[in-house]
């Protein structure tokens, strides 16, 4: 099976994406979303960690060929970047969302040394801030940031051209058109919902699509 559907097909069979189109879920922003997503779930299903896993390393080792260092966003990005560098056999730390306020106050956790390059790896990118936050900090380390590797993308023209903006080259596992066909082969959702789900991944802000309007 092509990895972004064996990818789809696996979070949503551990729920990890959960897509509920009648009863919207509603993010911190207020935004109502028929998506709820929680990648940490794959760490607790040991064959979906194993495709999740392998997948990330198999793409850092595709299109990143030239990586010496992975690092995690924190906190989701952390455990699938430190077992990705075990298969790949390579460095990897991780990047705080703050600097810690006691001992060297590191940002940056694990050995970096200027010029390295280095492949962040992500679980989700939705608008794309965070991810873009943690390669700055590697830029301003002195690191050579690759690239992204994440598990799950929206595609959302916010986060696509905010990345674009930011010079970051992004390889999702899999995307959201990906999750919502399978959804609907696997019979999560009814065919009729992918064309409510794309409504809001092409503009979030647009409730329209709530209750079947398209």
């Amino acid at each position: 099976m092509e990895t972004r559907k064996l990818i789809a097909a696996d979070l949503l069979k551990i729920k990890a994406v959960f897509l509920s189109p009648e009863e919207p879920f509603t993010w911190a922003s207020g935004i109502k979303s028929p998506v709820y997503c929680d990648n940490r779930l794959t760490l607790t299903a040991p064959e979906v960690r194993d495709d999740v896993e392998n997948a990330i390393a198999e793409t850092v080792k595709k299109h990143y060929p030239d990586a010496e260092v992975l690092m995690g966003t924190s906190t989701a990005g952390i455990a699938h970047a430190a077992i990705a560098a075990h298969i790949l056999h390579m460095p990897m730390g991780y990047v705080r969302s703050g600097s810690k306020d006691h001992g060297r106050r590191n940002r940056i956790e694990g050995r970096l040394e200027k010029g390295q390059k280095v492949v962040i790896i992500e679980d989700l990118i939705s608008t794309g801030g965070s991810v873009i936050d943690v390669a700055d900090a590697l830029r301003e380390a002195g690191a050579e940031v690759l690239g992204i590797v994440s598990i799950f993308t929206y595609g959302m023209k916010k986060g696509i051209e905010r990345l674009s903006a930011a010079n970051l080259k992004n390889i999702s596992l899999t995307d959201f058109d990906c999750i919502a066909d399978a959804a609907a082969e696997m019979g999560y959702i009814k065919p009729e919902d992918i064309k409510r789900l794309i409504a809001f991944r092409n503009d979030p802000s647009d409730e329209s699509w709530i209750g079947g309007a398209k």
